[in-house]
């Protein structure tokens, strides 16, 4: 066991903050289910950017970037950093459209925009299909992560780590509704973020590395540095670079980027106080994604490639550990154990906070849909509020003990990345294209979610088990966003639309705009009913530059930081000139009203 008196007593100081937050804000959740799961709808911006960020800093990012950078250098990051297209898309466009809307969760939407017992189906299975099955896979990777955290830093086996990081959790979780964890997540991402930058500096420090300069020099780190995979290797452009840029940013659901937004991102947009507060804070999550957190993650992952050159000398270094999680990701809690007593605490208080922030998340927007969409909807309609958020909180403790089941069977986070990757693929041009096309139905989506979830299961586990060859994960990314899409379109196109009641309403409420919308339009005019809304139209071709400018804005921030750290300071000054000029561009545009 690698920790001290001092850092126990930095970790349990940390929790007693977390408790005391859980404790003060728990009274408050218990009122209604609106306010256990929207405190009632009054954030602010800045609240729920924190939120947002602190989320997708879970306790597996670190591990999983280490994989991604310890099999593919910085630029296999390629894999992830298209999705800042879709989230760029989503301020601009989506986040005043979610607000707009006032359901609970995003799966209530289905029921304003579609129609009939197809929707009322869809509402109960998505429910379930995303907020327990999806959910919990996505709880389970985060949970492996603590799996390896628990083995490195104190010396627990998997179910031991396990039953600790879940009972934590839960007690956490069950308190304070989403107010409680967007209080705690403002905190947790304070320290989550000193730990990180903190690891980043001590790796740094190793006897074997030294300085910055010595790390970028070193034999076994020089070939992982280039921020564009080698244009020589094909297969690698493909997969890491042109599929994710041309194809996965747009077509892909992935919780936290999904097209459009939504689950815990149109949670908290549905949470702010107005549109303006969601598109705030949705801005500030993209920006801290991407352009803030991943260097000192890249720095300690670039360090073990120094300290822990290959698998074998993980397994000598952690002889205790079970040999099947001992992978590629084991390597950042690995370099943790170099921390100094005091700061060792911090650090892992850093990713406990990261794995409760993360968890607590999932588990409150799991349960919003178990309860409001589900429980309430087709089960118990009378259901009081005290009632249902009990139910609410008997789902988080249900739904935390599968996951933790399944992170037994997970071998390592980038698996898990992969697998949900296949899941909805497909998925996300029709979740873009519905807020702007009246033609598509609920049907359309159920062919969507059941097609990308087979061909996953096929790619997955029946193609290996029939004796054939494994495909590449690219291509199999590629087929399944073709079949899906042929699927759900071809249905679209021959199943009955949604009635002209719900689709006259739905433009009422909302006012996407668009040609997509000018049938239903003309047919209202026609018939002498008004639909006009109060809300006014989104600038389409206005939110489209918007995104485009915020993406040159943040992949600028990225790559001069990392030129400043490779002391190339000529590309450093242009980038960081860049993201400047972008920025100021930007704020500019979205203070006016030409994006209304």
């Amino acid at each position: 066991m690698f920790l001290h008196c001092i850092d126990w007593s930095v970790i349990i100081f940390f929790f007693v903050i977390s408790l005391i937050v859980g404790i003060a804000v728990s009274r408050r959740a218990g009122k209604s289910s609106s306010e256990f799961f929207l405190s009632g709808r009054t954030m602010p911006w800045w609240l729920l950017g924190f939120s947002m960020v602190a989320t997708t800093f879970s306790a597996d990012t670190p591990n999983l970037v280490t994989d991604i950078v310890r099999q593919h250098g910085i630029a296999g990051n390629w894999v992830w950093y298209p999705f800042l297209l879709t989230g760029m898309l989503t301020v601009f466009i989506y986040a005043k459209l979610w607000r707009r809307s006032g359901v609970m969760t995003d799966v209530e939407f289905y029921e304003i925009r579609y129609s009939g017992k197809e929707a009322a189906f869809l509402r109960g299975f998505r429910a379930l299909y995303l907020g327990v099955f999806f959910n919990i896979m996505i709880m389970a990777s985060v949970t492996l992560a603590a799996i390896k955290i628990g083995g490195v830093m104190f010396n627990f086996g998997p179910i031991k780590s396990v039953l600790v990081a879940a009972t934590v959790t839960v007690v956490f979780s069950t308190m304070g509704g989403l107010r409680g964890v967007l209080f705690t997540d403002f905190l947790l991402f304070l320290v989550a973020m000193a730990g990180s930058v903190l690891a980043a500096f001590f790796a740094i420090k190793q006897p074997s590395i030294g300085s910055i300069h010595n790390l970028i020099t070193n034999a076994a780190v020089r070939g992982k540095l280039n921020f564009l995979p080698d244009f020589n290797n094909t297969d690698m452009v493909i997969s890491l670079m042109i599929v994710p840029l041309a194809v996965q940013w747009w077509s892909v659901w992935y919780p936290g980027a999904e097209p459009g937004g939504g689950g815990y991102i149109a949670q908290r947009m549905l949470a702010a106080k107005n549109e303006k507060h969601a598109t705030g804070s949705t801005l500030f999550f993209n920006i801290a994604h991407y352009a803030l957190r991943p260097w000192p993650w890249f720095i300690v992952a670039l360090s073990s490639l120094v300290i822990f050159p290959d698998l074998q000398s993980l397994t000598t270094a952690f002889p205790h550990l079970d040999p099947s999680i001992i992978k590629n990701d084991l390597a950042y809690p690995a370099m943790l154990t170099f921390l100094p007593h005091g700061i060792l605490g911090l650090v892992v208080a850093s990713l406990i906070a990261a794995y409760m922030s993360t968890m607590s998340t999932h588990l409150n927007w799991g349960s919003s849909y178990v309860v409001n969409d589900f429980y309430r909807r087709f089960v118990r309609p009378e259901a009081s509020e005290k009632h249902l958020v009990r139910v609410g909180r008997i789902s988080t403790v249900m739904m935390m003990v599968v996951a933790s089941a399944i992170a037994l069977w997970l071998g390592n986070a980038l698996r898990a990345f992969n697998i949900l990757l296949q899941i909805g693929a497909g998925t996300g041009l029709l979740f873009l294209l519905r807020w702007f096309w009246w033609r598509i139905n609920a049907f359309s989506e159920i062919t969507a979610m059941v097609v990308s979830f087979f061909v996953a299961i096929y790619f997955e586990f029946i193609h290996p088990a029939l004796g054939f060859e494994r495909v590449e994960q690219w291509k199999q990314l590629v087929i399944g966003v073709a079949i899906t899409t042929v699927s759900w379109v071809v249905v679209t196109i021959f199943t009955r639309p949604t009635d002209d009641k719900t689709l006259r309403a739905f433009v009422k409420l909302i006012n996407p705009g668009g040609p997509g919308w000018k049938r239903v339009v003309k047919a209202a005019e026609k018939e002498g009913l008004a639909i006009e809304s109060q809300a006014s139209q989104p600038n389409l071709p206005m939110g489209i530059l918007c995104m485009f400018i915020g993406c040159v804005l943040v992949y600028s921030a990225i790559f001069a930081t990392g030129f400043w750290i490779y002391e190339k300071l000529f590309m450093a000054t242009v980038l960081t000139c860049l993201a400047a000029v972008t920025a100021v561009i930007l704020i500019k545009l979205w203070g006016s009203k030409k994006l209304l």
